[in-house]
């Protein structure tokens, strides 16, 4: 774990890819901790920068991420998760969190996937 370069707040960019189809499911971010234990756990866990806390993806929702492999990029400043993903990545409900579509002035022109599940229902406090 020495040889990373976690920014500033102790953080790494984390990537996270669908192993079969290569789709990029979501970014989160990564402690030192929270990449020990998804590499061991083979389950993606993250560090919330807004809540100060790590979180298992899919604690919460069912919709786990199974880590499938893990990779590093040259200057070892982010990584790439390739997961099996058990419902929907997004908490809006879509299977990724990359779904709205641009235009050149960088404003939202479409929703471009379905969602896969109910997030009010998934949710429920």
């Amino acid at each position: 774990m020495d040889a990373f370069k976690f920014d500033d707040k102790g953080l790494l960019t984390a990537v996270i890819q669908d192993e079969a189809t290569g789709e990029v499911l979501m970014v989160a971010y990564m402690d030192k901790t929270a990449l020990e234990r998804t590499l061991k756990e083979k389950k993606t866990v993250f560090f919330s920068r807004s809540r100060q806390k790590y979180w298992v993806k899919g604690e919460s929702s069912g919709h786990v991420q199974v880590v499938k492999s893990a990779a590093t990029d040259c200057d070892k400043d982010a990584v790439v998760i390739k997961v099996t993903q058990t419902g929907g990545a997004c908490h809006l409900g879509y299977r990724t969190c990359f779904v709205h579509e641009l235009d050149e002035n960088g404003k939202i022109v479409r929703v471009t996937q379905d969602k896969v599940f109910d997030p009010d229902q998934v949710y429920k406090s």
